[in-house]
């Protein structure tokens, strides 16, 4: 998802191995003796990337990597020399700009799967948050239940709790936008992630979805999103489709899923500053808006090393 939710949402993602040259690797999604060696290649969106958090490396500067995002984390875990692990995640990443360059505001990054070839052994893949456009999504809302606020003359502070300005934008006649740019996502997903096998043959694939953002609840979160109680739910929903979608599309594709969301319950952008791994609209740590913090980062990276047994 783009900054401010660049990312995001899936999809999105992790995966480690341990170094060992006994293990041959498998696209079935079942279980191994042992997970697989480097190399190791992490493909992804911000929520991979990990914009803000401190310190950040890599080239393109603009993709906005951080040193202590979830791939840098397993590759750490694992043991991998720098020479096999390689990560091309980029804040703002589309399935589209898996197979082209993408221009970012400081340099340009290369096609992400260009990186895998018949060497690797390991893959992770973040991504499908901007192919629904969760960043502007959750603007949007924001603006809506602003207008919402200012049209209904609730300037004392009254609740308007069941209120879905959002909800109302983006559903009409039976119809969501927003299930529909899923579903547009998932048949992307699926020609990427054919791509990926043949790059990377010999590699396992993970697909990783996205960490909880919002509860599904609506209490006590106003203050920090600054959403309408009803557009809480509604994006709370929407994360929880992304994530269907991701799942369920790794498992036609043969490839392994790593679940960041349950871990994440009650860690969300509206809980206690000491426990969330995702921050608020106003960061209280070193975060890009609506992104995984240090701690989420953390998280994921475990939520990958338990998926591979390590």
């Amino acid at each position: 998802m783009k900054t401010s939710v660049r990312a995001a949402l899936a999809g999105a993602l992790a995966c480690g191995v341990l170094t060992t040259a006994i293990v041959i690797s498998r696209h079935d999604g079942s279980p191994e003796s042992a997970p697989p060696g480097g190399p190791y290649v992490a493909l992804g969106d911000s929520y991979t990337a990990g914009p803000e958090i401190p310190d950040q490396d890599g080239s393109p500067a603009g993709c906005d990597r951080s040193d202590r995002n979830y791939p840098a984390l397993v590759a750490r875990r694992l043991a991998l020399p720098a020479t096999d692990f390689r990560d091309v995640s980029c804040t703002g990443a589309t399935v589209a700009d898996l197979t082209s360059a993408q221009s970012t505001d400081r340099g340009t990054n290369p096609a992400q799967l260009a990186a895998l070839s018949d060497r690797t052994r390991l893959v992770t893949l973040g991504i499908g948050g901007n192919d629904i456009g969760f960043a502007s999504l959750v603007k949007s809302c924001v603006k809506s239940a602003v207008l919402r606020l200012a049209l209904s003359g609730l300037t004392d502070g009254k609740d308007a709790s069941g209120d879905a300005p959002c909800r109302a934008r983006y559903v009409s006649d039976g119809t969501d936008e927003v299930q529909r740019r899923i579903e547009a996502a998932d048949r992307r997903l699926a020609a990427a992630l054919a791509d990926v096998g043949r790059r990377a043959p010999k590699a396992r694939v993970y697909v990783v979805g996205y960490p909880a953002i919002l509860p599904p609840h609506t209490t006590g979160c106003g203050a920090e999103m600054g959403l309408a109680a009803g557009d809480i739910t509604y994006l709370h929903d929407k994360e929880q489709q992304l994530n269907s979608m991701l799942r369920e599309r790794a498992g036609r594709a043969g490839v392994g899923y790593v679940d960041t969301y349950t871990p994440s319950v009650g860690r969300d952008a509206c809980a206690d500053r000491q426990v969330r791994w995702v921050e608020p609209l106003v960061p209280r740590a070193p975060a890009a808006s609506v992104h995984p913090n240090e701690r989420g980062e953390r998280g994921m990276a475990d939520a990958v090393l338990e998926t591979l047994g390590v």
